[in-house]
């Protein structure tokens, strides 16, 4: 079953996102510590939707779940933990082999002054 931590719908992978023939060649990172393969040349968040995972993070107010929305970087739904990074728009940073990913939950560590 698919990557789920925030108690969100999931769906078998790739029923919602299927990769383009063509891709480049498989990329190995690792989601919470389990691996998942991925396209050379995909972001973050392509590698994820397309491995099923639905929900990236948690608001930090309520705890809601959130997923991508824009895909271009305007909105900061897809905010995830990259290689120890929290708050990383996962849209915007293109996979690379062995990268850690975490998905986040409220704010990612981040503190009001």
């Amino acid at each position: 079953m698919p990557h789920d931590s925030a108690g969100g719908h999931s769906t078998p992978a790739g029923a919602l996102f299927r990769r383009l023939p063509g891709g480049g060649p498989p990329v190995t990172i690792q989601l919470d510590g389990k691996p998942v393969t991925a396209a050379a040349g995909d972001s973050v968040a392509a590698a994820l939707l397309a491995a099923g995972v639905l929900v990236f993070r948690t608001s930090a107010v309520g705890g809601t779940p959130r997923a991508p929305y824009c895909l271009i970087g305007n909105c900061f739904e897809c905010l995830v933990e990259i290689d120890g990074v929290p708050n990383r728009q996962a849209c915007l940073e293109p996979v690379a082999e062995g990268m850690h990913v975490r998905l986040q939950s409220g704010t990612g560590g981040v503190t009001a002054p």
